[in-house]
């Protein structure tokens, strides 16, 4: 599709539509936008557009559509894959919502909150702590990514488990057509047989459908009781094993189960600030358990002492601690989310976003690792995630001494012999992280040629001039 670069009187126009102090062309200013969050891609932009309404958002598209000009949606720039990053041929202008950060409506009897598409999730998170309620999308960026950027990439975080990923905590969405029509599905209905699930459509493309404006999402009773314990035990199998016994004793009041091996506590004890091990003695791998219940913070302690017991006795548990406070429950998921910030002072990571069956991931885990040592001696696996959802952060960091720039040229070699291994199991490629650039190709060799030829043919139906997120996701 042929994209042409936008002149300096074309760039005024669009800068007449949010007004000169939201078209920002400064390149000091630019310049945190054009990288992505790893430095796996740099781009170059003309201009950077703030619109302040779902009316602007649809006469920049109107207008982008009119003279093919490139529009790259971009929220908190949290992305791991360069889907938000825009091209280096500074055609692309980069359309943010962060002025759209407004809690359009909070009803907590229907146990719902409508949100802008540029509201920072923390803030969603607090709007609906203040009338009783839980939102449980929890991230790790969510001081400073946004509810579309959540949505279009279909984020998950460590609540899964519980609640389902972004896709399961949406019941309507407000979105401009790359044409600069709006879509109106704010609907707060659980119900609603009536023609096609557009909303699922929108929920995440990463941005190249259309942009996410609004949107009607799920908020739930704020749990009584919440129990946080620390687990030690020798292998991935016995984690598994304990999981089995934790979903059987708690059913939905479990609400995470993570995985950590030795390597990656090393990593944030040695790195991140005010991080210690809670155990006393070391352990080939660990599990964080959360619990939350309906019920008092009684019932929770109860239910860990159980499992833990059971555990013991069953060889599964090497040694625990059951956090006695707020700040201990916190403390422990710090750690556990500190992990892969952690790695950046060891050098070089080569990172995959996987998920496997949870049965197969001790096997998966297994291969994968013999197979990365065979390829690449020395590399040290820090192999971690959401082992009750089946998505494994399976990250690896440099060889000691190596060099940075050599081993990153590396990553799509090592990726190819994990995620073979991945899709061997009947995994994913790509478990909550999305496409983006980094997965476009691969995604086009592993899915089936009807199934991305159903995707190109979607694209085009909603976005013919072919300027929403041009080289994201499928080429077009």
């Amino acid at each position: 599709m042929d994209i042409s670069g936008p002149s300096p009187d074309l760039l005024s126009r669009f800068a007449a539509i949010v007004g000169d102090a939201h078209a920002v062309t400064d390149v000091d200013t630019l310049a945190p936008r054009l990288t992505e969050n790893r430095g796996l891609y740099h781009g170059h932009s003309p201009m950077l557009l703030k619109p302040g309404s779902t009316e602007e958002v649809s006469q920049i598209l109107k207008l982008a559509s009119q003279t093919r000009t490139a529009v790259v949606p971009q929220t908190g720039n949290t992305g791991l894959v360069g889907g938000q990053t825009p091209s280096e041929d500074n055609t692309q202008l980069i359309l943010s919502l962060e002025r759209m950060n407004r809690i359009r409506d909070v009803d907590p009897i229907a146990n719902v909150l409508v949100a802008d598409g540029g509201c920072i999730l923390a803030d969603v998170q607090a709007a609906a702590d203040a009338v009783g309620r839980l939102f449980p999308l929890s991230l790790g960026s969510e001081g400073s990514c946004r509810i579309g950027g959540n949505l279009s990439t279909n984020a998950g975080g460590t609540a899964v488990l519980a609640y389902g990923n972004m896709r399961q905590l949406c019941l309507g969405l407000e979105v401009v057509l790359p044409t600069g029509e709006i879509w109106d599905g704010l609907r707060r209905l659980k119900k609603d047989n009536t023609g096609y699930d557009l909303r699922d459509l929108f929920i995440g493309a990463e941005g190249t459908l259309g942009v996410i404006t609004g949107a009607v999402l799920k908020l739930f009773p704020k749990p009584v009781g919440h129990q946080v314990a620390f687990v030690g035990l020798a292998s991935p199998d016995k984690a598994l094993a304990l999981f089995e016994r934790a979903s059987n004793l708690f059913g939905p009041a479990l609400t995470g189960f993570e995985l950590m091996p030795r390597i990656g506590i090393d990593f944030t004890t040695r790195h991140i600030a005010g991080v210690r091990d809670p155990l006393p003695s070391r352990h080939d791998w660990y599990v964080l358990i959360d619990i939350s219940t309906t019920d008092s913070a009684e019932t929770a302690q109860t239910m860990v002492e159980t499992l833990l017991e059971q555990g013991l006795e069953a060889g599964l548990v090497e040694d625990a601690v059951i956090a006695s406070s707020v700040a201990q429950q916190k403390a422990i998921w710090h750690m556990r989310e500190s992990m892969s910030d952690a790695q950046k002072p060891e050098g070089g990571s080569i990172k995959h976003d996987v998920s496997v069956p949870i049965s197969k991931i001790p096997a998966f885990m297994a291969e994968a690792e013999k197979a990365v040592l065979a390829a690449m001696p020395g590399a040290r696996v820090c192999a971690f995630g959401h082992l009750g959802d089946g998505n494994i952060h399976y990250n690896i960091s440099q060889p000691v001494g190596a060099d940075k720039a050599e081993f990153i040229s590396r990553w799509r070699e090592i990726n190819a012999i994990v995620h073979a291994i991945v899709l061997k199991a009947g995994g994913s490629i790509s478990a909550e992280h999305g496409i983006g650039q980094l997965k476009r190709d691969e995604l086009a060799q592993i899915r089936p040629e009807i199934e991305m030829d159903l995707m190109r043919r979607i694209k085009h139906s909603f976005d013919p001039a072919g300027i929403m997120n041009p080289g994201k996701v499928i080429r077009s």
